[in-house]
């Protein structure tokens, strides 16, 4: 037993020891809510400066804690972490499952899932990686014991509320409700609080765009979390019918992504930003870009595929089909298919004849032209002889 007391005694010396290293190498809080290190945004607008395609990360506004809706901040907690304003970072009762678990399972190659509070979550996405092994646990829990040491439990929320992947793109709570409910992240209601909250659990899966009624589903699971730990009672989640949230549908982003995915790459030799977050200005016409989806869709062959592109007397491109459905097909036959003209070509010799004064009865004589030294060649690189 003495042993066993200096044991542990040394143990909890060197936890202390390694959260107060890590305390004390914490970024800042303004450095941390900066939210730089998710990638880059980039945002392209037609020549009018309509909104054509939003590509990387979308972030939206930073919402302070004081004005995250309570249901927002209650739905994430009963959900994630229903004892985050008890624990220290690491949850005792969630140590003690997990250590039952591996003792239950060992050598069994099953791991714990959804063990992680809020703190440790956040830990693990601003400074480690989701793969998993016993280091990167140990590491998350230091961490996440030295952000409840550095800052308030209401700053962690913030930053966690801020920063978290909710899939579609969107990190936080504001991108997540402008891209699903078309409204900021400041004015959710409870039933749309208990969608946001289940995404992040798992993102693709319970889109609202991309599977609604599992989106329902999960809310579901959510309200009734939140009624049995004791933030909202069981009248107020009875009046919150999932079923009537009212999804945004996603924008429409098919044949304009053939104009984007060509324009885009020119932006390595225009700028150097790699970090805030950029919109491009492109020439692109709206209103001549859905004339040109809808003519090539309506007069290509059943089976085929047809491009288009159409230019203004600067050069610009106004609109820009590569094929006849993005989803189906990346491939851009308008900017990367290469063809010989064949006797396509043959339309601006006969122009050039009939601009010059030939008339379509007019003979030539077929036989070997020299144009100022030059002289036309066969495809094998010979002079055609009569």
């Amino acid at each position: 037993m003495k042993w066993g007391l200096i044991a542990f005694a040394a143990a909890l010396l060197a936890l202390a020891v390694a959260v107060g290293v890590a305390m004390s190498q914490l970024p800042s809080y303004s450095e941390l809510a900066r939210r730089d290190d998710l990638g880059q945004m980039i945002r392209v607008r037609s020549a009018d400066g309509k909104l054509l395609v939003s590509l990387g990360p979308t972030f939206g506004q930073w919402i302070p804690y004081q004005d995250i809706p309570p249901a927002m901040r209650s739905a994430m907690i009963a959900v994630e972490d229903k004892r985050f304003r008890s624990h220290p970072g690491v949850d005792p009762i969630a140590l003690a499952r997990i250590a039952r678990f591996a003792v239950e399972n060992y050598g069994t190659g099953r791991r714990l899932q959804g063990a992680s509070t809020i703190t440790q979550q956040l830990a693990r996405n601003i400074f480690l990686t989701n793969s998993y092994s016993v280091g990167r646990k140990f590491r998350e829990m230091i961490l996440a014991l030295a952000l409840e040491r550095k800052f308030s439990k209401d700053q962690i929320l913030e930053l966690y509320l801020n920063r978290v992947y909710f899939g579609g793109g969107a990190y936080g709570i504001d991108a997540a409700s402008r891209a699903f409910f078309g409204h900021p992240g400041n004015t959710l209601s409870l039933g749309e609080a208990t969608i946001v909250a289940g995404l992040v659990k798992a993102p693709s899966n319970y889109s609202p765009t991309a599977d609604v009624e599992a989106a329902r589903g999960r809310a579901d699971v959510v309200l009734q979390s939140m009624v049995e730990n004791g933030f909202i009672s069981a009248t107020a989640a009875a009046n919150v019918d999932p079923a009537r949230i009212s999804v945004q549908p996603t924008q429409r982003q098919n044949s304009v992504r053939y104009f984007t995915d060509w324009a885009l790459p020119q932006l390595d030799t225009l700028i150097d930003e790699t970090g805030e977050p950029i919109d491009v200005w492109t020439t692109l016409d709206t209103r001549m870009q859905t004339a040109a989806d809808r003519s090539i869709n309506a007069n290509t062959p059943r089976g085929a595929q047809g491009a288009l592109v159409a230019l203004d007397r600067d050069g610009a491109v106004r609109a820009m089909i590569g094929g006849k459905d993005y989803v189906s097909s990346l491939y851009n036959r308008a900017a990367q298919a290469q063809r010989q003209p064949g006797s396509a070509f043959k339309l601006f010799v006969y122009l050039a004849a009939l601009e010059s004064g030939m008339k379509p009865t007019t003979t030539l004589v077929d036989e070997p032209v020299t144009i100022e030294g030059w002289r036309p060649r066969n495809s094998t690189r010979t002079i055609w002889v009569p």
